[in-house]
């Protein structure tokens, strides 16, 4: 049975047109994640930064945001829903034009975190919103199109990012983001009066859960980033931050499941639907972000691809994952949710292993299959993901669970790339060895290869037989290396499927929530 509709009397256009200026705002704060991934290099040159310092342009939204989202959901209780997004715009939209004109690596990071504190409450605002504009079979639809949103945006960010970079320079990454922030922000107070705000939660707030929250996940976001570069707990920095997430972390749970009106609905997690389905967004989160955080790295180290070349390379995914849209509304008006979800986990996770034998070859051809089965799943493993875990929830716990659901798909984000990058580098090292094993006299191919291109580099050095062995020796060392960096994307690849081959076997352990039916007529 459908709730009573809060928005009675609105006409579905003037419902359709608010809901999609807020997604405008959900896409610009999810793409700003990954638009800068391609552009690190000239944002360092341009600001006179080292390159640990420039990995903190990246870092520092990231933490800003995770620390913000679960938090939206009360904030937006106090504030209602149209004014906390209309300000969260605004703030987003300043900081923008702050990063474009920023002077240092310093004031660089500092507007990036503000940034992403002030523009992560759109992300989980648009879920919620979507649960009250529209009802039975529109919010399927409405579903399907922020996950089309939610996956699109970080698969677009690097390629976006590298060619507003090469065709203007690395300040138009921030302000492309004015004329649409502009626009949220003055049509989102105008259009979008869904709930009514209650400043009387500000009395007796969880504001120690707040403080706990917010250390917790900024350390573990600090940890995660900086831990595959610092060899984890052998870095003092990195054992402490860790320390800190953990403890604070335990003291959040408790202090959430005991406080009268925590700022996190955990309780929610009682729900095998809202427990599973936040799994699921971890996994998804892993798979989304690793995928987009691999793939460009591999053209990148491996084929030399610019960031053009790598945009033409990945454009295949976001090109299914749209064709894949219409296909998924239409099934789920007749078809269990869950084998919707379990099909696109499956899809996902095939389109993984597909890329288990990659060689140093391969380009966009290689990569169009799995690439596009990986596309063609996204709507499916998003989409009903969100009716059942949030479909189910009374209004009155919507909000507060939003946030934790949203919470989960960026930290398996933030997770599954920490875990992608302590596999490049601990694989790398095993594949070499492995390799370098057999590279001794006994192996003829590697012998006339030596034989062969030391040969051409002693003619280079003018008859200097010495320097072009070296030469050679060189050389050798460089394709084992490149071929122990492909073994190594593979071994990446196939953890990310393995993550999704459990998550598929999962589903059926959801309670059914019936598909939507098509109104008479249809």
């Amino acid at each position: 049975m459908s709730r009573p509709d809060p928005l009675a009397g609105v006409s579905t256009s003037r419902r359709v047109f608010a809901f999609a200026v807020m997604c405008i705002g959900f896409f610009i704060a999810y793409l700003d994640i990954q638009i800068v991934a391609s552009s690190l290099q000239d944002i360092g040159g341009g600001l006179s930064a080292s390159q640990d310092e420039i990995a903190w342009v990246q870092t520092s939204y990231l933490i800003a945001e995770i620390v913000v989202i679960p938090l939206s959901g009360w904030l937006s209780r106090v504030m209602s829903t149209r004014w906390l997004f209309a300000i969260s715009a605004a703030g987003f939209t300043l900081t923008s034009l702050a990063c474009g004109w920023a002077w240092d690596i310093q004031s660089m990071i500092v507007f990036r975190a503000l940034q992403g504190f002030l523009g992560g409450s759109m992300i989980p605002l648009v879920f919620t919103s979507a649960f009250v504009f529209f009802q039975d079979e529109q919010r399927v639809i409405a579903s399907a199109a922020v996950g089309t949103f939610a996956y699109l945006a970080p698969t677009l960010g690097p390629v976006v990012g590298g060619w507003i970079t090469d065709t203007w320079s690395w300040h138009w990454l921030f302000f492309i983001n004015l004329v649409p922030g502009l626009a949220v922000t003055i049509l989102v107070p105008l259009l979008v009066k869904i709930d009514e705000p209650d400043w009387s939660l500000l009395k007796g707030a969880d504001y120690l859960g707040m403080a706990l929250m917010a250390l917790s996940l900024g350390c573990l976001e600090y940890t995660l980033e900086e831990g595959p570069r610092w060899d984890w707990l052998g870095d003092s920095t990195i054992r402490t931050t860790a320390w800190i997430a953990g403890l604070t972390g335990v003291a959040f749970i408790w202090r959430s499941l005991t406080f009268p009106r925590p700022i996190v609905d955990l309780a929610a997690l009682k729900s095998l639907n809202f427990s599973l389905g936040c799994w699921f967004s971890f996994v998804t989160g892993i798979g989304i972000f690793s995928t987009v955080y691999l793939t460009p790295l591999f053209l990148a180290r491996v084929r030399d691809f610019d960031a053009w070349q790598t945009g033409l390379a990945l454009l295949s995914t976001g090109i299914f994952g749209l064709l894949a849209v219409p296909f998924y509304t239409a099934l789920s008006r007749r078809i269990d949710l869950r084998w919707l979800l379990m099909f696109g986990l499956a899809c996902f996770g095939l389109g993984c292993w597909l890329y288990t034998p990659i060689t140093h070859e391969w380009g966009w051809r290689e990569l169009l299959l799995p690439q596009a089965l990986r596309g063609l799943a996204q709507p499916f493993c998003v989409a009903p993901a969100v009716i059942l875990t949030l479909g189910a929830l009374p209004p009155e716990r919507l909000k507060l669970a939003s946030g934790l659901f949203n919470l989960m798909r960026n930290l398996g984000g933030a997770i599954g790339i920490a875990l992608c990058g302590t596999i490049l580098n601990d694989r790398t090292n095993f594949h070499f060895l492995r390799l370098a094993e057999h590279l001794n006299a006994t192996n003829a191919a590697m012998v006339a290869l030596l034989q062969k291109v030391s040969a051409v580099h002693t003619q280079s050095f003018h008859g200097d037989a010495v320097h072009g062995h070296l030469a050679a020796l060189e050389q050798l060392w460089q394709l084992t290396l490149r071929e122990a960096q492909v073994e190594t994307y593979a071994d990446a690849f196939l953890a990310i499927a393995g993550c999704f081959a459990i998550a598929g076997l999962m589903v059926p352990l959801m309670r059914k929530i019936a598909p939507p039916q098509a109104p008479a007529g249809h």
